[in-house]
């Protein structure tokens, strides 16, 4: 679990493309996957084999470390869902270690689990922010609420408004100089990540309705 405050401002040194030897998809094309080796000090001061990382918001297993390094396996699953697939050696990207429990919660729950990619529309700066409108999925956009929390590239925001196929946020100077929101441009893709108490409630909702009608057919067929 993660809180969306980015620890580092790190970078891809290596991307080794492992072909399509992964199982085919839902829709047919063969998978792939990939193996990152990226460079992040901070966060592999105290990584090991095993632990996690959220990179640009998608949660990867640390395979080993060495020399302000570390390299992750990124599976077809992450790079369809994701915009990791668009990274190559040289690409920025934001770090950040799992919450330690009983750490601050200065964000709000991450699960660097990606539901979708959105693309940066336009920026507009002003004195001591920058407002940037960034497109959706229709599927996303019911769980983007006003003054609510998403997750732009592992970047924990509140939604400035929220439209139909888009929102918008408000980044302040910190956010744009030490995360790639600052860096990112018109036409750039973005992970999103919703706010996962709001899937979970809809979820709860839905079956609560569905047991509720079947509860009242059932005594129908007892009259």
């Amino acid at each position: 679990m993660f809180t969306g405050i980015v620890e580092e401002l790190g970078e891809v040194v290596a991307v080794d493309n492992l072909g399509d030897a992964a199982p085919a998809t839902a829709g047919g094309a063969p998978g792939r996957s990939a193996r990152f080796r990226l460079r992040g000090p901070l966060v592999t001061e105290d990584a090991k084999h095993g632990d996690s990382i959220a990179v640009n918001g998608v949660c990867l297993t640390v395979v080993d470390t060495a020399d302000g390094e570390f390299t992750a396996d990124v599976m077809a699953e992450t790079l369809n869902r994701s915009s990791l697939g668009a990274l190559a050696a040289g690409s920025r990207v934001n770090l950040e270690r799992p919450m330690a429990l009983g750490g601050r919660l200065g964000g709000h729950l991450v699960q660097g689990h990606v539901d979708g990619t959105g693309t940066i529309v336009d920026r507009t700066p002003a004195e001591h922010w920058e407002i940037v409108k960034i497109a959706l999925p229709a599927a996303l956009s019911r769980y983007v609420v006003e003054k609510g929390s998403i997750t732009v590239d592992g970047v924990s925001l509140t939604v400035v408004e929220a439209g139909d196929d888009f929102f918008t946020i408000s980044l302040i100077p910190t956010t744009l100089a030490l995360t790639t929101l600052g860096i990112k441009k018109a036409g750039d893709p973005v992970n999103l990540e919703v706010d996962v108490l709001a899937k979970y409630v809809e979820r709860l909702l839905g079956r609560g309705s569905g047991d509720l009608r079947d509860l009242d057919e059932l005594k129908e067929m007892d009259r």
